[in-house]
């Protein structure tokens, strides 16, 4: 496996400025989700690792090496795309096989059958061997297109929202599979979404991403409790931080116009009053939409709440998070 760094990395698309300056450390071994809506960079920044793109300025280097003047075999990445990507007049055993039969890889037979089975295992999916592409399910043609990333052993895995196309079971399925995969291959992954129920359940480091910027870089668990801005507090956290003007509970920190309040930060049960307008009964949890003067906030309820649309309950804030006007993160 191997660490992947980033210095300064630009890239422009003809007027369109796709990635502005970019440095990121990817360590050997982690499961790194870049994050951020279409149009932040996200996908570019796994073409310009793979070599499909070349940067406009900065470097790519490869456990130290530059990779610039690589070409994407020479790098030894393998990528899997949103799309499936397969051979539909193969079988799922050709399929996962073809990449160890290129010239640049000649695997011997009896070798591919043996890291074929391996894989297919891994993925749980060899009882579809010798099942045609076009036979698979969505989520077994997705599981095949990993599998054909997987059979390489390459050093780096870039993956471009490759759950994204799949329904919520087999997403929450294949979420599984992939952070348990990552852990026993303890391969370097670097995989992008806007999905940040994935970047949560299955990252180690989550990367920030806004209209090309790298904005913070850290584990999950800071992105979420430390966001430097309220554009990165928005990216992570369901149901989504409640911002309301810094004086909506009474006094605010000095140069606070925003105070950012998520499920946690609101108490039950003292404070002032807010009516509640609906609730979402999720099952394991009941979310509950109030509306506090002229704004809504959303928190979490018991279950088993008794609380019905109309009802008044009492609230205030407890350690909230605090912006400036230009949407900055202020520490109090």
């Amino acid at each position: 496996m191997a660490e992947v760094t980033l210095f300064g990395i630009s890239k422009s698309y003809g007027a369109t400025l796709a990635l502005s300056d970019v440095s990121m450390t990817i360590p050997d071994g982690a499961f790194v989700v870049l994050l951020g809506p279409t149009g932040a960079g996200k996908t570019t920044t796994l073409r310009l690792i793979a070599g499909l793109d070349k940067p406009d300025a900065g470097d790519i280097r490869i456990d130290g090496t530059s990779v610039l003047p690589d070409t994407p075999a020479q790098r030894d990445v393998a990528m899997v795309f949103q799309q499936y990507s397969l051979y539909p007049h193969l079988t799922v055993r050709d399929n996962l096989a073809f990449p160890l039969r290129s010239p640049m890889i000649a695997m011997p037979e009896d070798q591919i059958a043996k890291r074929v089975a391996e894989v297919a295992q891994a993925l749980r999916i060899p009882h579809k061997l010798d099942n045609k592409a076009t036979a698979l399910s969505g989520g077994e043609m997705q599981r095949v297109s990993i599998g054909r990333a997987l059979v390489r052993n390459p050093r780096i895995y870039l993956m471009d929202e490759p759950l994204s196309s799949l329904d919520a079971k087999l997403r929450a399925d294949l979420r599984v599979e992939l952070k348990r995969i990552h852990a026993e291959l303890g391969a370097t992954f670097l995989y992008v979404t806007h999905d940040q129920i994935e970047a949560m359940t299955m990252a180690t480091h989550v990367g920030v991403l806004d209209h090309g910027r790298l904005v913070q870089f850290g584990t999950p668990r800071e992105i979420y409790e430390s966001p430097v801005s309220t554009y990165v507090a928005t990216r992570l956290g369901q149901p989504r931080i409640t911002l309301l003007p810094a004086d909506a509970f009474g006094p605010a920190p000095r140069n606070a116009a925003q105070i950012g309040l998520r499920p946690e930060h609101i108490l039950q049960g003292e404070g002032q009053p807010a009516t509640v307008r609906r609730l979402e009964h999720l099952g394991d949890q009941t979310r509950l939409h109030l509306a506090f003067g002229p704004h809504e906030i959303v928190t979490l309820a018991d279950p088993h709440t008794g609380l019905a649309a109309g009802d008044t309950v009492l609230i205030r804030p407890h350690t909230p998070l605090w912006f400036d006007a230009n949407g900055a993160r202020i520490q109090e």
